[in-house]
């Protein structure tokens, strides 16, 4: 067993252990340290049986399978809290993921692959076309936000109404990325697989139709399924706690929701990510920790807009604009380091250098 996967087990003891706490009424603090950290081996689980029933699926269906679950960590967290109508701690989240993925994750990739190996190569026609993506996405953030704040006119009825229309615009925009990866020009986005060792593909969580892996089709479904009803539930223990818990850490609620909930929610995908990177597999690596942050900026946070219009939350795009910052700045140095298609070690401690100006940025930054 890797050590990836000890660790991961070992967490699962703090699946009962916060419940616990949330029954016998212990300190918020605790409860929220616990659960979230049964969520990261959860959401560990939710991957895999992923990728196994993705197998069984096939290339196709199992590709929207992984596209569809990917983030479900994210969506389950974000809807939760969304309920809570926590809504600035949703969208601080989201703005976190993004921020995250590009900088931490892609950061440490390259940083500990690079130090493995001079330089590492991935394709890098596939780096603009994210490029791009994520430009769209940080213009759909911006134009609500900036709509907001020129016009002392625009309602919040009005926001959320333009909200829920980019939502829908990036969804299909979503749709077409993953018929373009897919099925028109999916040669882009297999370069490498022939020379994966078996097993490896598992591991960035990519789907592969290798006839001598048999899956237990009804063992996983049932562990995808319990592991997003146990996702849910933990993520009910650590938004009920929050407010509390930060308080007692001096933490804000906006640090909270940039820094700690996306590393609790994406802890598995960063693990990925690094291991691969770390075996020379470069193309992989982006592929999950870029390939994440579009979906959360494509899917996750229109899925969570439309959900806050049917549950009456006011949920839209109007983002805080040091947020917007953040997410512009992440993709400004993300694209401008990819554009190449090469990465080394430097650019990767310059990747960690911004996240960690960023985070004390969020950290000094007075709560409202």
């Amino acid at each position: 067993m890797k050590t990836k996967e000890i660790i991961f087990t070992a967490l699962l003891i703090f699946i009962p252990i916060a419940i616990t706490a949330h029954l016998l009424k212990w300190s918020a603090l605790v409860v929220f340290i616990t659960a979230g950290l049964a969520i990261v081996p959860l959401a560990a689980w939710m991957g895999t049986a992923t990728e196994e029933i993705a197998v069984v699926l096939g290339p196709s269906l199992g590709g929207l399978l992984n596209a569809t679950f990917g983030n479900a960590t994210e969506l389950i967290i974000g809807f939760v809290a969304l309920k809570g109508g926590l809504i600035n701690v949703v969208k601080a989240t989201l703005a976190g993921s993004i921020v995250g993925n590009l900088l931490l994750v892609t950061g440490l990739a390259m940083l500990l692959g690079g130090l493995r190996y001079r330089e590492q190569e991935f394709p890098s026609v596939v780096a603009r076309l994210n490029a791009s993506a994520m430009n769209l996405a940080v213009i759909a953030m911006l134009l609500p936000t900036a709509a907001k704040f020129t016009s002392s006119n625009m309602s919040n009825a009005r926001i959320q109404n333009l909200s829920i229309g980019v939502a829908i615009i990036l969804i299909l925009i979503y749709g077409l990325t993953l018929l373009f990866s897919m099925r028109t020009h999916t040669y882009l986005y297999n370069v490498g697989l022939a020379e994966m060792k078996p097993g490896e593909l598992a591991e960035a969580n990519l789907a592969t139709d290798n006839p001598k892996h048999r899956v237990n089709i009804k063992f996983w479904i049932g562990v995808l399924l319990g592991s997003t009803i146990m996702v849910a539930i933990e993520s009910e223990l650590l938004v009920d706690s929050l407010k509390e818990a930060t308080s007692n850490l001096g933490l804000s609620s906006l640090f909270t929701g940039v820094i700690l909930l996306p590393i609790i929610g994406n802890a598995a995908e960063h693990a990925t990510a690094v291991t691969v990177a770390m075996k020379n597999k470069m193309e992989l690596s982006l592929s999950v920790a870029v390939g994440s942050s579009l979906q959360i900026a494509l899917f996750v946070a229109p899925v969570l807009v439309l959900l806050g219009w049917l549950i009456h939350q006011p949920m839209d795009l109007n983002f805080e604009p040091f947020e917007l910052v953040a997410v512009t700045v992440a993709v400004l140095i993300a694209n401008s380091i990819s554009s190449d298609g090469r990465s080394n070690w430097l650019e990767g401690a310059l990747l960690l250098g911004t996240y960690a100006v960023i985070g004390l940025a969020f950290y000094f930054y007075p709560a409202s």
